[in-house]
């Protein structure tokens, strides 16, 4: 909804914690994400315009993890 303010815990140090666990969480979903756009044939281009990042960032930050993990990556 534009414009509604998420509720805060009244303890900053609650509130800073839950950012942060969004965060890990937001990055566990995006590697599930892209690993599974690779798998099934998508490239570089196509999965850094769904993240609305450029190819060559989210190459960097993905692709030794894939690689390790057996992604067959396309090249271009």
């Amino acid at each position: 909804m534009p414009g509604a303010e998420a509720p805060l815990p009244d303890d900053p140090a609650d509130a800073l914690a839950a950012v942060s666990a969004l965060r890990r969480l937001a990055d566990r979903i995006e590697d599930a994400a892209v690993e599974q756009a690779m798998r099934t044939g998508w490239s570089w281009p196509q999965v850094a315009e769904a993240l609305g990042v450029t190819r060559q960032a989210v190459h960097k930050k993905h692709a030794r993890r894939l690689i390790d993990a057996g992604v067959k990556l396309r090249r271009r």
